[in-house]
């Protein structure tokens, strides 16, 4: 069985700092590492499986090359669905940022009861997300790493806005093209290694922007400086958001 791999340390650093935003295999790969809840869907109907000892999803769900499948010609070969959403931990408007749906073949009927890990040949990802839709890999995957973000992103982005809510709106000095009028809210909707989302919120609909950080961060302790850097910036450009900053 072949695990997860992270992303090779020799990968070019000039193409990672061009990188504005996490990839799809990025963000699936993410997913998959920090969800603790997920729907599995077969011909059996769909089960709800929640957090379990610690584990996250990623801990009960093998992924394997379909050619893998070969070694094992004795299994019971049952079609499945692996259903997960990405929330914001902030309260915007919508809340939704992403769905994510793993096909492939089970190994052994589904076990509901089971607090068992469970192997899965893998099909497809599907990720879907307001920009779009996006088709993952295995190799890619396989090739991509979990956001070093990842598990500190809500406590980040919650105390910003409890404790720093003032600071927010500064930072639409930063968007560009100039918001249109008409912003009631502003609120953090993502943190990662790349840098920060914004959602603008008007009075029936809402905008998200992003805000790249001015160098990809390795690990959470480098994010209040790439911060402070978006709000130095914010500071010198001129105010021409029309919100109070």
């Amino acid at each position: 069985m072949r695990p997860f791999r992270a992303r090779s340390p020799q990968s070019n650093p000039a193409e990672r700092v061009r990188t504005l935003e996490p990839t799809p295999a990025e963000r699936v790969r993410t997913l998959l590492a920090t969800a603790h809840s997920m729907s599995v869907v077969t011909d059996g109907g769909s089960q709800e499986v929640h957090h379990l000892d610690g584990v996250d999803a990623k801990g009960h769900v093998h992924l394997h090359d379909p050619a893998e499948a070969a070694l094992h010609p004795e299994a019971q070969r049952t079609p499945v669905r692996l259903e997960f959403t990405d929330i914001a931990p902030t309260a915007v408007r919508d809340r939704l940022r992403a769905r994510l749906t793993v096909t492939g073949i089970l190994e052994a009927p589904y076990a509901s009861h089971s607090a068992e890990s469970f192997c899965m040949e893998y099909g497809q990802a599907l990720l879907e997300t307001p920009q779009g839709r996006s088709f993952v890999t295995l190799r890619e995957l396989h090739a991509s790493e979990v956001d070093p973000l990842a598990t500190c992103e809500a406590g980040m982005l919650t105390h910003l806005v409890d404790g720093h809510s003032e600071l927010v709106p500064l930072l639409l000095r930063l968007v560009r093209p100039h918001p249109r009028p008409g912003v009631q809210r502003v609120l953090p909707l993502a943190l990662d290694r790349y840098g920060m989302t914004l959602r603008l919120e008007y009075a029936r609909t809402h905008t998200d922007v992003r805000l790249p950080f001015p160098t990809p961060v390795a690990h959470p302790d480098q994010v209040r400086s790439q911060i402070h850097a978006l709000l130095a910036a914010a500071r010198r450009a001129s105010h021409r958001s029309g919100l109070p900053a």
